[in-house]
């Protein structure tokens, strides 16, 4: 294998920095640039030099033998005085001695492809570094450590030996097993959809972790929207005025609540007959709501017989945020599956807070939360539809055949999830988004 090299830290200036190579030259390249190939996985004191012998750094050289690395590859770490001029100058001597620049995410893809990790596990170290928060970075510390793709294995096990059990009487059918009084079989799928809707609850939980939780602010005009977004971000993000109408575009603010990041998105107000500019506005509200995790609805708590726009979402829970209490005088606080709030006073501001936490549903998981991605939740999905369509085709025309078909197709989806089954359009979209020393 080819060799790659890239600086491993993040752009600036530091006390220290490190310079990474991983490949078959990587003893080659040390001898020439260290003297010798350092002791494996201890820390040496060396003096760096080019291929032509000019000092180029003194600092601590670490040589991983392979497979007893990261990448499963021979590994050297050059850790340098910080500066960029000392770090780019070290690159340059290993690509003068044969060594290429690294690709982004490459030195993770190799741990990929030589089976260090697999494909949940090489996206959980992305999510670690990015982590926002430090329940999103133990939570990407589980997936790291494989309980994540731990728990995919075990419940495509699970598939694996209800396929045996229901060909087994397929290719046998003097057995004449009647599929509908199989006890066996009746438990064998009520395992699998509860371990489906529990690992769907957590990958769900998981994706909150790692990207946000996205709440739209919505609600009619005037209604304290803008007013709201402001008092919860701490920022005078939104303009606000007694004039209906102000906000014309989507505005977004990032809040962090009890650990968890959650990205506020305040909209136009939704009205009928706006103006052309109102209008576009409008629009970009709806197609906010449409992507939505949860709905604030603001309504003014002064205007009687107001009620939530009939058009939200329907699968988007909506919780109604009754606005402006220091005019009609009732009690903060949360009531009634709705809330009571004064965005000029900030009164029940706390109670909105703690509904925004349990939007999340992430308390209730603890300490088993892992972090997930959008790509996590769409296989785990295409999973479980499988599956659901497979025993509706047993419970509707005793179809054994479908059965272990869709059975089959829930099993490749949830190999999609730890590289069990993939592609190379696949791994060149995750590994792009990686840093380049990673």
């Amino acid at each position: 294998m080819d060799t790659i090299v890239a600086i491993a830290t993040p752009p600036g200036i530091g006390g220290i920095g490190i310079v990474r190579l991983s490949g078959d030259d990587a003893p080659a390249i040390a001898r020439a640039m260290l003297g010798s190939v350092p002791e494996p996985r201890s820390a040496t004191l060396v003096r760096f030099r080019d291929a032509a012998g000019t000092e180029l750094d003194t600092g601590l050289a670490l040589f991983f033998a392979a497979p007893a690395s990261f990448t499963g590859e021979d590994v050297l770490e050059l850790h340098a005085h910080g500066g960029p001029c000392v770090l780019a100058s070290l690159v340059e001597a290993a690509l003068a001695l044969g060594a290429r620049r690294a690709e982004p995410g490459e030195f993770t893809r190799r741990a990929f492809l030589n089976d260090k990790l697999d494909l949940a596990q090489a996206e959980a170290v992305a999510d670690l570094i990015a982590s926002g928060s430090a329940q999103a970075a133990r939570a990407a510390l589980r997936s790291l450590s494989g309980r994540f793709s731990r728990e995919i294995d075990a419940l495509a096990d699970r598939l694996v030996r209800l396929r045996i059990h229901v060909e087994a009487a397929i290719d046998f059918p003097e057995e004449e097993i009647d599929f509908l009084a199989d006890s066996a079989l009746a438990a064998g799928l009520e395992e699998c959809a509860a371990a489906f809707a529990d690992l769907g609850a957590r990958v769900h939980a998981g994706r909150i972790l790692r990207d946000g939780l996205r709440i739209v602010i919505a609600g009619a005009p005037n209604a304290g929207k803008s007013s709201l977004l402001n008092l919860l971000s701490g920022e005078e993000s939104a303009i606000v005025t007694e004039v209906a109408g102000t906000t014309r575009d989507v505005l977004r603010e990032r809040i962090d609540v009890d650990g968890l990041v959650v990205e506020l998105v305040d909209t136009a107000g939704l009205r009928e007959d706006p103006d052309r500019i109102e209008a576009e506005g409008i629009r970009r509200a709806r197609e906010a709501l449409a992507s939505a995790d949860a709905v604030l609805w603001i309504q003014d708590a002064s205007v009687p017989g107001a009620a939530p726009d009939a058009g939200l979402p329907a699968d988007v829970p909506v919780t109604v945020v009754h606005n402006k209490t220091d005019l009609t005088g009732d009690a903060p606080g949360a009531r009634d599956g709705g809330l009571w709030i004064s965005a000029l006073t900030g009164a029940g501001v706390d109670a909105l807070r703690r509904h925004l936490a349990g939007l999340a549903g992430v308390g209730d998981l603890g300490e088993g939360a892992f972090t997930a991605r959008r790509r996590h939740v769409e296989a785990l999905a295409r999973a479980s539809a499988h599956f659901d369509n497979g025993r509706r085709a047993l419970a509707d025309n005793r179809a054994g055949e479908l059965l272990a078909e869709e059975l089959r197709l829930a099993q490749e989806a949830l190999g999609e999830i730890t590289g069990a089954v993939s592609s190379d359009e696949l791994l060149g979209r995750i590994f792009s988004e990686f840093c380049i020393g990673k």
